[in-house]
């Protein structure tokens, strides 16, 4: 499938564009810019969202989670549709049938909506669903090969936008190309989900994922305990204290919560790098643990950090040992963060604890 044929499914869908971050060192100033990694994210470049944001130099990262600039193509629109906008109608008999997606948030968005079957090979972190991680072929998100990807004769690449040779490359190939640059808000998750959708000949498939997540975020901001002032939380991407401010997709997802950020008034950063200090002088409410499968963090080698297991979220049971590719990642399964989240806020506003 050509990029004009592409072009003729997802016109009048938007690109949203955004970006997301990581963690930091405990001694370290807190404004500091956080390493570059291979990754979201997602999340980013890990998923391409899941953003979500940029996963810990130590995780495996969605290479979309921190894009520079969101690169055109004629595959894809650049203006956002109104929010009523209908996706476009169906089209199975020009649906590319031999994917490639080097984007794991962008890998879980095709599974979810039922292109599975037209995906071909994915890129070495798109490890969910385990169908998805059966069809690694050794190719890479963050430094992708064109011959390798043309090697495969796929019909469509879908990426997260920030590698803008390889998009010229794809352009000199005639190899159609989808971005899904990292998501910042729960409305750029779902326009890229509807966007998949009309590429792959999934319209319905999408509407009906998106309205599913729209309800379900619904019903755990409903269940959320009315407070007379917000719990204060910490994300931590890895031990060395890269943190995530408001303007990231998790700091959204924390946001639509009504939580308060503690990085938020460190710089001017997406990921600022916090020290010991300020956090224990802060004593957040909630600490959510994002590098726990990759780096080993979890409740209890924080409360053993010097001065940590005095602060209010460890005494209370409000460390969460959340799931670092969920956490860098804007694909589907950030409802099940959110709702993971909202358990916890919850439990600590009606001061219960876990030990």
């Amino acid at each position: 499938m050509k990029i004009k044929q592409l072009a003729g499914i997802v016109a009048g869908v938007a690109l949203v564009l955004s970006a997301c971050g990581d963690d930091g060192a405990e001694n370290a100033d807190t404004a500091t810019t956080p390493p570059t990694t291979a990754d979201e994210t997602v999340l980013t470049a890990p998923d391409t969202i899941v953003a979500s944001t940029l996963p810990p130099p130590t995780s495996a990262p969605d290479t979309t989670a921190a894009p520079t600039t969101a690169p055109t193509t004629e595959a894809v629109a650049t203006t956002a549709p109104p929010a009523d906008t209908e996706p476009p109608a169906e089209d199975p008999a020009g649906a590319p049938q031999a994917i490639i997606s080097l984007s794991p948030t962008a890998t879980k968005m095709l599974y979810a909506i039922g292109a599975g079957p037209q995906v071909l090979a994915v890129d070495d972190f798109s490890n969910y669903p385990e169908e998805a991680a059966a069809k690694m072929q050794g190719l890479s998100g963050f430094e992708p090969n064109v011959e390798a990807i043309a090697g495969l004769e796929p019909d469509l690449v879908v990426t997260d936008g920030t590698n803008p040779d390889l998009l010229t490359q794809l352009d000199t190939l005639g190899i159609a190309h989808w971005e899904g640059p990292a998501a910042t808000t729960f409305d750029d998750v779902y326009a890229q989900i509807e966007q998949l959708g009309a590429a792959t000949g999934h319209v319905a498939e999408a509407a009906g994922l998106v309205a599913e997540m729209q309800s379900e975020v619904a019903m755990v901001k409903e269940d959320l305990p009315v407070l007379d002032e917000p719990l204060t939380y910490y994300h931590e991407l890895d031990a060395t204290l890269f943190s995530v401010t408001s303007s990231t997709f998790i700091g959204a997802v924390y946001a639509e919560m009504g939580l308060v950020n503690i990085a938020d008034a460190v710089g001017d950063t997406p990921f600022p790098q916090l020290n010991a200090e300020y956090i224990i002088d802060q004593n957040p409410d909630l600490i959510f643990l994002a590098c726990t499968k990759y780096c080993g963090e979890t409740a209890e080698t924080l409360a053993a950090r010097p001065g940590w297991g005095e602060l209010d979220a460890v005494s209370n049971g409000g460390v969460i040992e959340m799931d670092d590719d969920i956490a860098s990642r804007w694909g589907p399964r950030i409802v099940d963060y959110l709702r993971i989240a909202g358990n916890a806020v919850g439990r600590v506003a009606a001061g219960v604890t876990t030990g």
